[in-house]
């Protein structure tokens, strides 16, 4: 028995019709009916009931055909299996990536998995800053981005985006106007977001601006950035937003709110991809490093 034996066969049993399986192995019909009787002789059985209209499986035609399939298929797995087999060894490694990143940096991401792809298949994982500044020092991550200012000394810090950052306030009360100073906000409260979202250099801003008069403030928990823009859009509180029309954090908008430049005031959100640097220098992770330094060569500026 040959492979094309069983070719032959599961041709003409998916088929059930011998013109049609010949020209599905572009073949003519009488090379095909003599295969299959000598595979018959071979097996000793009956594999088809053939009228002048019709084609059946037998019992065992029908008992043959998973067989022949399962076989087949092993067969043409071999090339590919061998590769797997023969090839370097494709592992699967993790990025954080924190809400409201840019699409440009997103992008960076998507060609450095390309870049990697060979030998790495590097999925996205997300979390808040804190969170995967975390994971990446346990491990749990290779690569994240994450929000400035970081100073774990277990980390090597890539600086990759700076966005400006601008006040979102309640539309009506800043009608008309294109930008706002510190004294505009004196009178309303910043919103101190959940601390599971908040990125540290919103806490750092926070302290700026109770330094330079603005005091009130509003602590909120249990909520997300929807919730931040609820409270600034019912009119008695502003919060930081970015600047930059790209970013997905304009998603959060609210009817009533806007997001002005300062003009006393020049705010940052800063980012950058983070790594064990124990795990780069012991081999673990210097190629993905490698190849991150030179997507990331360039920090992008918005």
């Amino acid at each position: 028995m040959e492979i094309f034996h069983l070719r032959y066969f599961v041709a003409v049993a998916e088929e059930l019709n011998f013109s049609a399986a010949a020209r599905r192995m572009h073949m003519a019909t009488s090379p095909l009916s003599q295969r299959i009787r000598d595979l018959e002789r071979e097996l000793d059985e009956r594999l088809f009931d053939r009228t002048t209209h019709h084609v059946t499986l037998t019992p065992a035609g029908e008992a043959l055909l998973p067989i022949a399939r399962d076989v087949l298929e092993r067969i043409n797995s071999i090339p590919w299996r061998l590769r797997e087999a023969t090839g370097p060894v494709r592992s699967t490694m993790f990025v954080g990536i924190p809400p409201g990143v840019h699409p440009r940096v997103r992008g960076q991401i998507t060609s450095l998995a390309e870049r990697v792809g060979e030998w790495c298949e590097l999925l996205t994982w997300p979390g808040s800053s804190k969170a995967l500044v975390a994971g990446v020092c346990e491990s749990r991550l290779a690569l994240a981005l994450a929000r400035l200012p970081i100073s774990d000394p277990v980390l090597d810090v890539l600086p990759v985006l700076s966005e400006r950052l601008g006040a979102v306030v309640p539309a009506d009360r800043f009608a008309g106007k294109d930008s706002v100073a510190l004294a505009d906000l004196t009178d309303l409260s910043f919103v101190i977001s959940p601390r599971e979202i908040r990125p540290t250099c919103f806490e750092l801003l926070d302290r700026e601006m109770a330094e330079r008069g603005v005091r009130k403030r509003i602590k909120l928990t249990d909520t997300g950035y929807d919730g931040i823009a609820e409270v600034v859009s019912g009119g008695m509180a502003f919060y930081f937003s970015i600047l930059n029309s790209e970013s997905p954090m304009h998603g959060y908008a609210m009817a009533n709110t806007l997001v002005l430049p300062f003009e006393d005031f020049d705010p940052l959100l800063e980012t950058a991809l983070i790594w064990r640097r124990d795990r780069a220098a012991a081999g673990d992770l210097d190629k993905l490093v490698e190849a991150a330094r030179e997507v990331f060569a360039d920090p992008l500026h918005v």
